[in-house]
């Protein structure tokens, strides 16, 4: 594999970001967003960068509870797939992950086999306490739902498989 830096993103990695994930959004492997909610979460970012310069790769770790997160968009570019970007973004969120104090990793995925790789398991029910559910059914996030396996997400989440990783 060719030497790649993973980096923090910033606002300027946005477009290409966006850029990257957009075949994957349209072969509905990926949610899409907004343009805006990708500066949101700009801090949440990692990029994966070639030697020059160009970005081959992003990922972004995302804080669900005190104790878990969800590793979203993870994503390499088309000419970069199978050549370590993945394993080294996702290497790098699980970092991040255990920096925070976070002992849990969540993924909703098609990738099955990469993240069972990567030590993650397919999940079911019951995967947080009731208290801790009453507070996460609140939120917002979409990705919080997935999380939970809420009905209003099924129709864009179908066929994905819910995956957690005990760090």
């Amino acid at each position: 594999m060719t030497e790649i830096r993973v980096r923090p993103a910033r606002t300027p990695d946005v477009v290409q970001i966006e850029r990257m994930i957009q075949p994957l959004v349209e072969e509905r492997i990926l949610l899409g967003k907004d343009r805006v909610v990708f500066y949101e979460a700009v801090q949440e970012f990692r990029v994966a960068e070639a030697p020059d310069g160009e970005l081959v790769g992003c990922g972004a770790l995302h804080v669900i509870w005190e104790d878990i997160g969800e590793v979203r968009t993870l994503a390499a570019a088309p000419a970069w797939r199978h050549r370590g970007v993945g394993h080294a973004l996702l290497e790098r969120i699980e970092d991040d992950a255990r920096a925070l104090g976070l002992a849990r990793l969540f993924c909703l995925t098609f990738e099955t086999a990469f993240f069972t790789a990567h030590g993650y398991a397919e999940i079911g029910e019951g995967i947080v306490a009731p208290d801790v559910y009453a507070e996460l059914v609140r939120s917002p996030d979409e990705g919080v739902a997935e999380f939970l396996d809420l009905a209003r997400v099924k129709p864009n989440t179908l066929g994905n498989t819910r995956m957690l990783k005990q760090l």
